[in-house]
């Protein structure tokens, strides 16, 4: 059986390598489970030296940048401290957002009840994001999310505290999978199968693009990772079961 393919490389210079990573893959290897496989790991094995520069969850997909030397590392550092990268994010929401763009602008904090849990509070750091919609479904809404700030959890605790939560976050939304029958709005079943297997069973989220001006050449990019499998297949169920009636 052929493995499952963990990432793609889509961009690469002497200075830093930028990759689309699937869900499911680490960023970092687990501390407590040190042989697992990540990104990190494989870079570390295929360049040598490697830095890493920003992190996405593991059950987000899509591009994060690594540094292969100190210089990069500390230049990249530097312009996502100072906000000069612009990271914008996919998400499908729970509802039918009420305006085209909402910027969420509160400070977040770690639980104090709650392990590996963030919520909005005024003893948390500053946090913004940039709601803007995309594609709008009966009962969904397809965002893009530009964050201003980079804190754990922060589009997900964001989306929940304006009262649309992710469509598919175990923690902060209502669902742990979506499926064909929640899209539809009544009960499917696949002929071919005795129960239904979801479309997506993680936070559905995506990491799309990273906008800056590379600080040794000079050059602008906007980086694009594609969606994973799984989020194409809830964007094709909404288009087909839940568009918009115009007229």
């Amino acid at each position: 059986m052929a493995k499952k393919k963990t990432f793609d490389i889509i961009f690469e210079d002497e200075h830093i390598v930028v990759l689309n990573k699937a869900p499911g893959m680490l960023t970092l290897s687990d501390r407590y489970a040190p042989d697992k496989a990540s990104l990190h790991a494989y870079l570390q094995n295929k360049f040598g030296e490697i830095f890493t520069v920003h992190r996405l969850d593991k059950e987000t997909s899509g591009v994060i940048l690594f540094a292969k030397n100190a210089a990069a590392h500390r230049a990249f550092s530097m312009m996502f401290e100072h906000r000069n990268i612009q990271k914008y994010y996919l998400t499908v929401l729970d509802g039918q957002l009420y305006q085209e763009e909402i910027t969420v602008d509160k400070p977040i904090a770690s639980s104090l009840t709650q392990k590996n849990k963030m919520v909005i509070n005024a003893r948390g750091k500053e946090s913004k994001s940039i709601f803007r919609v995309l594609e709008s479904f009966k009962k969904f809404t397809l965002v893009e999310v530009e964050i201003l700030s980079g804190r754990t959890h922060q589009i997900r605790i964001h989306a929940e505290s304006i009262g649309y939560p992710l469509s598919v976050d175990a923690i902060y939304g209502v669902r742990t999978d979506l499926k064909a029958s929640d899209i539809k709005g009544r009960k499917f079943k696949s002929k071919a199968e005795k129960e239904e297997r979801p479309l997506i069973a993680r936070s559905i989220l995506h990491a799309n693009r990273l906008c800056f001006t590379h600080p040794f050449t000079k050059e602008k990019h906007n980086i694009v990772a594609e969606l994973p499998k799984d989020f194409r297949a809830v964007l094709s169920q909404l288009r087909k079961w839940n568009a918009v009636d115009v007229g």
